[in-house]
Formats: structure tokens, sequence, C-alpha cells
């Protein structure tokens, strides 16, 4: 990617994330989804990134738009949330394109429930973060564009 060159990704967040910042505080933080949207596209624009942002609480939605990021975006941002752990529809669909995928969880997945320590994405993502608040977003982004960098 040239300094010049602006690429898409797609930042995608599943069930329950619309609920941010006054779902479970003491876990999820009190950041909400459009706070974290600003703080994303804001980061994404230092490293020359336009950001489709988006959540949805359906399963099927979230197939069709990591379909859709396989066609015309540099990458993926997904946080699955409760589908990272249930989804082999998801894992199938990521599985199926070529733009690579950073899995995101704002939670260390592996300190809650044991249900949660499997994850259905991570086997076919370029990369995990989980466990740093929304900043994990941002080291998402971060990840993308050396990726991308060392791509070209």
């Amino acid at each position: 990617m040239t300094e010049k060159s602006s690429a898409r990704i797609l930042v995608l967040n599943g069930p329950n994330l619309n609920l941010l910042g006054t779902r479970e505080p003491k876990t999820y933080g009190t950041t909400s989804l459009g706070d974290l949207e600003a703080m994303v596209k804001s980061h994404a624009a230092t490293c020359s990134f336009s950001v489709d942002f988006r959540q949805t609480n359906n399963e099927g939605t979230l197939v069709d738009w990591i379909q859709e990021g396989g066609k015309g975006f540099a990458g993926i941002i997904l946080n699955a949330a409760a589908y990272t752990h249930t989804s082999v529809a998801i894992h199938d669909a990521i599985a199926a394109i070529k733009t690579p995928v950073i899995e995101v969880h704002l939670s260390n997945i592996f300190k809650r429930e044991p249900f949660r320590h499997h994850s259905y994405v991570s086997d076919v993502a370029a990369g995990v973060i989980c466990g740093f608040g929304p900043v994990g977003y941002i080291l998402a982004i971060d990840a993308l564009e050396s990726m991308l960098r060392h791509q070209s």
C-alpha cells in the first residue's frame, strides 16, 4: 500500500454489541458503539483506510457481509460476539474469501466462561486480538495496515 493509496476496510460487529456502554460495563466497558465507531474511523484515517462500520444481531446478515467483504475490501475486522463460539456458517464464510480477517473481542474470552474459550473464527482468521477493550480495534487496524504494507 503506498502512502497516497486508500483502502476500504469492513468492521463487523455481532449480536448485542449495539448495547455497548450499558451492557455489563464491568465486562465490556462504558464506550458506546457510536463512540467505538468514531474512534475506529479516526484511527483508520491515519492509516489511509476508509471504514464501513456495521452491527447486526443476525447471523445470516454477518455471513452476507463477510461474503461482501471478500469483494472490494482490503480487510475485515470482525467481532462476531456470541456467534464466535457457535457459528460454523461464519467460519465457512471466512474460509471462502481471500480478504484477511482479524478477529477482535473486547473482553479476554479465555478469562470468561469455558464455552467462550472455543472460537469457530480463530482458525480461519489472520489473527486474534482479545482483552484490550476498544483498543483491540485500533490494534486490529494497525495489524491490517502492516499486513497490507508487506503484501505490496
